[in-house]
């Protein structure tokens, strides 16, 4: 497994050698605890409704299809979403997202994963937060990054998986943006495509 900074990347390949066929990108969250007794009067406990999607693009940048909470799968079914988590509650990821690398038409270039507030909670309120790169055939995890860090931004944009050759390579974005969904981000979306 690799621990990602922002920027970085790295070219996904089974253990073992060979292309991926099938991966997912999980997200996982907790709310930040209130400290003090002052904190718990004015917030820091509740819930966070974060969603994840993942937009697909060609190599001219188009936006070809997406999937997230409003549509949980791609048209061809190439890519599948868990389902929307309101809470961030409970253990492990609270949103993934399944992709076949194998069905996925072969003008898709580019694979974006963002996370957003949709209730528009700062990312001030969240802790643990993480999104990861699991290899769906044998349950290994790939890569992890970070997403944890305080700010009035409600959006972040999570990795990018790019085709090259036969393969593909992930990069770690950690753009910080705001929107209560990836169309209100679609600036800094393209900026980073």
């Amino acid at each position: 497994m690799v621990s990602l900074q922002k920027g970085q990347s790295v070219r996904l390949e089974k253990s073992g050698g060979g292309s991926l066929t099938r991966v997912s990108m999980g997200l996982g969250w907790d709310v930040r605890k209130a400290k003090g007794f002052f904190g718990k009067l004015v917030g820091g406990s509740g819930e966070i409704d974060l969603d994840a999607s993942c937009l697909l693009f060609d190599a001219q940048g188009s936006l070809l299809d997406q999937v997230w909470f409003r549509q949980l799968s791609t048209r061809d079914g190439s890519i599948v979403h868990s389902g929307d988590n309101r809470t961030g509650a409970g253990d492990g990821d609270d949103e993934v997202i399944q992709v076949d690398l194998t069905r996925l038409p072969a003008t898709v270039q580019t694979l974006l994963f963002t996370v957003n507030s949709f209730l528009g909670d700062s990312f001030d309120r969240i802790e643990n937060a993480y999104c990861r790169l699991v290899d769906s055939t044998n349950g290994k995890e790939m890569a992890r990054y970070d997403l944890t860090g305080a700010g009035s931004h409600t959006g972040q944009l999570m990795a990018k998986l790019t085709r090259n050759g036969d393969g593909w390579d992930m990069k770690a974005l950690g753009d910080r943006t705001s929107g209560r969904t990836f169309q209100d981000m679609m600036q800094t979306i393209r900026a980073s495509l």
